[in-house]
Parts: C-alpha cells; structure tokens; sequence
C-alpha cells in the first residue's frame, strides 16, 4: 500500500469546504507576502474595471478578464513553487536556480498572453 498524507483524510463536503477555507488561506498568505501578488492584483482591479467599462461583446470582457485571472493563477502556482525549493533548502544550487526561472518564466509568459490578448481587442475595437 501506498502512503497517503494525513492531510488527504476529509471528504464528502467536509472536504470542500476544508478545500475553500484552505484556498483564502493561500490567498491571504500571498497578499501579506508576495508583492508580486499585490502588483499583480492591483493590476487585475483595474484591468477589470476597464474591461467592463469597454462597449465591446461579453465574450471579449471576459477574455480580457480571463488573461488577468490567468496572471493570478500562474503567480501564485510560482510562489509555492518557490516556497518549496527555499522549504528545501536556502542553500544556493543551480536546480533551485533553474526551477524558480523557470516559475518566473511562465509568469512571463502569462503577462505576454495577456497584453497579446489586451492589444488585439483593443486594437481590433478602436483602430
């Protein structure tokens, strides 16, 4: 038998809502520590505030909203990819070095998505 981490234990809707509670935990978490969070949540008010004051389709605030949420998504999955390898160890090691560029990196690329998305609706709208 496999082991299984005590943490997996709950269920049914004991499980849900440990799940939720345990989500606005890592999302508290990210705002008091990551300033990258904050800038990037700042970003998303205000991205979002734009986009749904934009006179374009529903589909299209949505998907301007989307690449926002996206950016969210990606940095917080970077953050705990970084807590991790610091949980590790301190210690400097060129495969600590790697996997938090490579956490970055897809940050980047997220934020590219996304002004990729911004400029073709709002070009394709008002130019």
């Amino acid at each position: 038998m496999e082991p299984v981490s005590e943490f997996k234990s709950k269920s049914g809707l004991k499980r849900i809502l440990s799940a939720f509670f345990y989500s606005l935990d890592g999302l508290k978490a990210a705002w008091r520590h990551e300033h990258a969070f904050r800038q990037e949540l700042a970003l998303f008010a205000v991205g979002t505030a734009i986009a749904l004051a934009l006179h374009i389709s529903a589909f299209e605030k949505l998907l301007l909203i989307g690449v926002l949420v996206l950016i969210l998504i990606v940095e917080l999955i970077n953050s705990a990819l970084e807590a991790v390898v610091d949980r590790v160890s301190l210690e400097r090691h060129p495969l600590s070095k790697n996997a938090k560029d490579f956490g970055s990196a897809a940050v980047l690329l997220a934020c590219l998505l996304a002004a990729a998305a911004w400029a073709v609706v709002l070009l394709d709208r008002f130019a």
